[in-house]
């Protein structure tokens, strides 16, 4: 069948987001038992214990749809936020509100800002629009290039998309950058902060909290995928002017996120003593691992998110090197779909995944620096 003749290029040029390797097919294709998988910024702590009885409490009404726009949660974070429940939308991870940002505000022939190294995620969300995406290289330290991303708005730019903390950098944008970059925004373009890795990056001294210095062209995007451990179950979601929520809501699948989510969501969002747990863990791991490379003389960068991106001399190296890991039982994250291929994302995870990361490192950078 030839199938293309019923896809528009838009679709036919876009290059699918590829996932990291299971845990499941590490152990098959290599046949290891111990695998740390530190390739997708997962929290390898897992989550908050009160969620299994939750969303075994969803699972009894399981026949019935979802509340439309999660009424309890919503509450629950419009109250810790200080917002109206009016200026608060969940939906299925912050990937599928990239996709509602991009069904509700984009018309034919307008762009939208970027950096050249961010999430890939939007990038195919506004590919599947027909959005053409002006990137802009971030600095030789791996940061935005605030002036650049400024100066790349256009009359017909409809959105700058920018994660803060960035992945897979974790860079971020300080202070003083922001607020510059919000305050040169022009009236007509909306920023989406896409704030994944709030939780990491919140008690930062530098670190400004897009909900701390609001504009009406600002909508903050977060999850519940990061250091409330509910990846698996897809929920997240956005907190923007009202007038922007209600437009948004009417292009949202109605009944996204799923009982089961929401009450998971719940009950994370509650149990701040794991969330805690989940900011020490990688805390403590990020300065473990900081001081393993300084020993060996890796390169990378510093991070507020819950990952390092280690930096390789070039992408063959990157290469061999994440497939020798990979070997080992230890999956990475190489990010060439970042427009990154000489480097390598390294989630952090338990003592246990991050002893294996470091014995394994020893056996493979020898081979593949000799």
């Amino acid at each position: 069948m030839d199938a293309e003749k019923f896809i528009p290029e838009n679709i036919r040029s876009l290059k699918p987001y590829v996932a990291g390797k299971t845990i499941a097919e590490v152990k098959n294709q290599y046949g290891l038992e111990t695998i740390s998988k530190l390739a997708s910024n997962e929290n390898r702590l897992g989550c908050s214990p009160t969620v299994s009885s939750a969303v075994a409490d969803a699972i009894t009404r399981i026949q019935d749809y979802p509340d439309p726009i999660a009424s309890k949660l919503r509450k629950a974070v419009a109250d810790r936020n200080g917002v109206s429940e009016g200026e608060v939308l969940f939906a299925a991870g912050s990937e599928s509100i990239i996709s509602i940002l991009c069904r509700t505000f984009f018309e034919h022939d307008e762009n939208a800002v970027t950096a050249d190294a961010t999430f890939v995620g939007f990038f195919v969300q506004a590919g599947v629009r027909g959005v053409e995406l002006v990137k802009i290289p971030v600095t030789t330290d791996y940061k935005y290039d605030v002036n650049g991303i400024l100066e790349a708005i256009g009359p017909k730019t409809k959105m700058v998309y920018l994660a803060n903390p960035n992945n897979p950098t974790g860079t971020y944008l300080n202070r003083e950058e922001y607020k510059r970059l919000v305050d040169g925004i022009p009236a007509h373009t909306l920023l989406i902060a896409d704030e994944a890795y709030f939780e990491y990056a919140d008690g930062v001294e530098d670190y400004l909290p897009a909900l701390n210095y609001r504009r009406d062209n600002v909508i903050i995007l977060r999850t519940f995928s990061k250091a409330y451990g509910l990846a698996g179950l897809r929920i997240g979601y956005a907190i923007a002017h009202p007038d922007l929520i209600t437009q948004m809501m009417k292009t949202k699948l109605t009944f996204e996120p799923t009982a089961t989510a929401q009450a998971a969501a719940l009950a994370a969002y509650s149990d701040t003593g794991f969330l805690k747990k989940s900011i020490e863990l990688v805390e403590n791991g990020r300065e473990r691992l900081y001081r393993f490379f300084d020993e060996k003389n890796a390169r990378y960068t510093r991070s507020i998110s819950n990952s390092v991106m280690l930096i390789l001399k070039n992408e063959e190296e990157a290469i061999r090197f994440t497939q020798g890991m990979l070997e080992k039982g230890v999956i990475l994250r190489r990010i060439n779909a970042f427009g990154l291929p000489n480097c390598v994302r390294i989630t952090i995870g338990t003592e246990k995944d991050m002893g294996h990361f470091e014995k394994s490192f020893e056996e493979v950078w020898t081979t593949i620096r000799n």
